[in-house]
């Protein structure tokens, strides 16, 4: 799981994509023989450098990235930029002079590269002086297991990493990591490093277990000698190793603009295309059919574990249950329109206004009413990890037939498994497959839509 960002830390990164796209445009016009006034040169060039830049992960810069590093990235960003827009020049050669296309893109590069290292070194001077955008840590283990790291937070505070407390597991581990649990807790604590040498298996599942259930960013200080079963993603912080737990991709902002964008066009085009009538129709039919509101409102969990208000067609009779009791087959408190608007689905379609909102996207972790929400938490282990990202109106364990009633523990295991492989393996992609795959599931109709 990636760093969780400050207050404002989000920002940055559109911040500097559009300071970039502003600088790349504005010398184009000045420094190119591009027709820059036909539409498709401009767009040509902003979405060329915004490609190149998705897949280099040109504004993947942390708090503890090497310039050199930045530099490395600078420097594969400009050279890919440059054959497009040569290849650009070559497609209107009777107009545009190479020797200027190379000059626009080295100038372009160096004032882009110049403000992203204004920006990097200001934010390390912010940190020292102001005592801002920094991540509060603490460290367990033996000190020798964990010197080098704290070395690193106490004589780095540009890094950004106010180390509160170390606890030495030296004796008494199983007390000293109960300790440790309080004190996360009570101080709020963002994130916890722990040797991995110092630990044996039952106590990393606890701590992992801890962290996953209480939505705080656990990372694992590896032993040279250990060798690693699982895909970690490791991380330096100056020369030290530093193992992520988790990755969820949707913890950078670049993938969260692109996933917001689209989530926004689609529920834009679902609410103008397609709830503009059909509400007016299933407002009469639900309220000729019974007395009661159009939209049935249920408080959720959703991003964070914080509640919100989720929207659907009423589909049941007015009754006491209705947030305490999931629907079953044969449900007598639905009505014979809510049985239809149930197996088709349609009653999910007014939470595109919660994707309006931001509240939900259109693919994620299907949201649970919190009554259910506490109960599953305390039973079910890694429930709470898929309230790292927005709750979604279909998700992938509801493509693999997990929606619906819960009948069993088994069905909500496997719809905390599916969501977090949907987490850590993210991309827009795989969000169009799911939502051709719902809409095909729905069109074929789905035995537990009821």
């Amino acid at each position: 799981m990636k760093t969780k960002t400050g207050r404002y830390s989000g920002y940055i990164r559109p911040f500097s994509f559009v300071i970039d796209l502003i600088v790349i445009n504005v010398l184009s016009v000045y420094l190119t023989d591009f027709p820059v006034d036909k539409i498709f040169y401009p767009l040509f060039i902003s979405v060329s450098w915004f490609v190149i830049a998705a897949n280099l992960g040109f504004y993947e810069v942390y708090r503890y990235t090497k310039v050199i590093s930045i530099l490395n990235c600078a420097l594969k960003q400009g050279v890919l930029f440059t054959l497009f827009c040569l290849a650009l020049a070559f497609f209107d050669s009777e107009n545009s002079s190479f020797k200027k296309v190379v000059l626009f893109t080295t100038l372009s590069l160096a004032v882009i590269l110049l403000v992203k290292l204004c920006i990097y070194y200001f934010l390390k001077k912010f940190r020292v002086l102001f005592g801002g955008n920094f991540r509060t840590v603490i460290l367990l283990g033996t000190a020798k297991s964990i010197e080098p790291l704290q070395h690193f937070f106490t004589e780095n505070p540009d890094y950004g990493y106010k180390l509160e407390r170390v606890f030495d597991l030296e004796k008494d581990k199983t007390r000293i990591l109960r300790e440790s649990f309080d004190y996360v807790l009570e101080q709020k604590i963002d994130e916890m490093y722990c040797s991995m040498r110092d630990l044996t298996q039952n106590q990393m599942n606890e701590i992992v277990y801890f962290a996953d259930n209480n939505l705080k960013t656990l990372k694992f200080i590896p032993d040279e000698k250990q060798i690693l079963s699982r895909n970690f993603t490791f991380e330096y912080y100056n020369y030290i190793p530093v193992i992520s737990l988790r990755n969820i991709l949707l913890d950078d902002t670049l993938n969260k603009i692109i996933k917001r964008v689209f989530d926004l066009l689609f529920s834009v085009v679902v609410i103008c295309g397609l709830l503009s009538w059909l509400s007016i129709i299933l407002a009469i039919l639900i309220k000729w059919e019974s007395k009661g509101p159009l939209f049935f409102i249920q408080k959720r969990n959703g991003l964070n574990y914080k509640e919100f208000s989720c929207y659907k067609f009423r589909s049941m009779e007015i009754n006491e249950e209705a947030h305490l009791n999931q629907v079953c087959k044969n449900d007598i408190r639905v009505t014979k329109i809510g049985r239809f608007i149930r197996k088709t689905s349609i009653d999910e379609l007014p939470q595109f206004f919660n994707v309006l909102f931001g509240d939900m996207s259109v693919v994620g972790p299907r949201p649970h009413m919190v009554s259910h929400t506490h109960m599953y938490a305390l039973k079910i282990d890694k429930f709470m990890v898929r309230h790292f990202v927005k709750p979604g109106i279909t998700g992938l364990a509801q493509t693999k037939g997990f929606r619906g009633e819960v009948e069993t523990d088994g069905d909500i295991i496997n719809r905390v498994k599916f969501d977090i492989f949907y987490m850590e393996n993210w991309s827009i992609l795989l969000d169009i497959k799911i939502i051709f795959v719902t809409i095909y599931n729905t069109l074929r109709g789905d035995k537990k839509a009821y």
